[in-house]
Parts: structure tokens; C-alpha cells; sequence
């Protein structure tokens, strides 16, 4: 028995250290000789404005959420695997005054537990309150739950969001293929920003 338990956590040692080196590995930094790519910007702020276009027919009320917010980043692929270590990861834009792209960001997720699968999804926050808004930027890395409570974004009776959702400082929707993941949240994701 003790062996059998020895020899598992030896495997999942094993699979923390390499999901690690993995993570490590997607840097968030440019090497000296890497110019920022234009055509990486332009794709990214492309696929922004598709996962907003798709959340506002999604979630009925969510276009006027986001028009009366500070900002809102969305992350239009966080890309999650899992087999006992789970790690999720994406590359995304915070949008501020009207539409203005002001910085790119990444995230990323860890968990430890019994689970199987994988899956991509688009995580959007919608910032609320300035203030809101000015703690995320003055960070240099935000974890989502420690740093800030963020609230999932619920619909009301009348399938428009709710309006608890609004009165909180930052909410958060995450769409999946299917639509809407009602009641998911975004546990402890760390957001960093990055060049792009």
C-alpha cells in the first residue's frame, strides 16, 4: 500500500515539475532580437472584438455592461489541460475609453486534483469601478480572488444579466463552444502583462 502511494506521488511530482517547465517556458517576455509583431497585435485585437461580438449575443445585456465599464479584458483562448495537474493558459487585451486597446496580458491557472479532459474557452472581466480598474494596472502580476474578488456574471429572471452583476467591481463570463458556462469561476488566475 505505502508503495503503491509512494510511486503515485512520485508521478505526479513528475507531472508538476514538467507542467512547470512547460509554463515556464511560455514567457512572458520578448527576447532582445524579437520585435513586437504588428500581425500579432492586429490577430489578437481581431479575436478580441469576436469574443465581445459573441458575449453580446450570448448575454443579453452584457453590450451595455460593457459600454458603462472602465475597461474589460478579454481572453478570446484560454487553452486548459488536465489528467490529476490541471494548467490553463491565454494571451489577451484590455480595453479601455470607447474600444482603446491599452496593454496585453496573459494568463495562467493551475489546480491539483482528480480530473481528466481539456478545453478552450474565452474568460472575459469587466471592470467596473475605475478603482477597480486602477488596482489591476498598477500591479505587475493580479490574481484573480486574492487580489480582487471578482464576481460571476449571473443572468436575472429575465435573461438579461442580473443586477448584482453590475453593482460588483468586476465581474467575469467564460464562454465555451456550447455558450455561457453559468456559475463557473475563474478561481486563482494569475494575469500578467506582456508584450505583444
Amino acid at each position: 500500500m505505502h508503495k503503491l502511494n509512494l510511486n503515485f506521488c512520485s508521478a505526479a511530482l513528475a507531472v508538476v515539475v514538467g507542467l512547470g517547465g512547460a509554463l515556464a517556458g511560455c514567457t512572458t517576455t520578448l527576447n532582445r532580437s524579437e520585435a513586437p509583431s504588428a500581425s500579432a497585435r492586429s490577430t489578437m485585437d481581431r479575436d478580441v472584438e469576436a469574443t465581445l461580438t459573441r458575449l453580446y449575443t450570448v448575454v443579453p445585456g452584457s453590450g451595455e455592461l460593457v459600454s458603462r465599464s472602465a475597461a474589460v479584458l478579454v481572453f478570446p483562448s484560454v487553452i486548459g489541460g488536465s489528467f490529476v495537474v490541471g494548467a490553463e493558459y491565454g494571451r489577451g487585451a484590455l480595453r479601455e475609453g470607447g474600444g482603446q486597446i491599452t496593454g496585453y496580458y496573459s494568463t495562467t491557472a493551475g489546480s491539483i486534483g482528480w480530473q481528466a479532459g481539456g478545453q478552450s474557452k474565452a474568460i472575459i472581466y469587466v471592470f467596473n469601478t475605475k478603482d477597480a480598474l486602477d488596482k489591476f494596472k498598477s500591479s505587475n502580476g493580479w490574481t484573480a480572488g486574492v487580489d480582487a474578488t471578482v464576481a460571476v456574471g449571473h443572468m436575472g429572471a429575465n435573461g438579461s444579466i442580473d443586477t448584482q452583476t453590475i453593482q460588483q467591481p468586476i465581474a467575469s463570463f467564460i464562454l465555451t463552444n456550447i455558450g455561457l458556462e453559468a456559475g463557473a469561476s475563474v478561481g486563482a488566475a494569475k494575469i500578467t502583462p506582456i508584450q505583444l
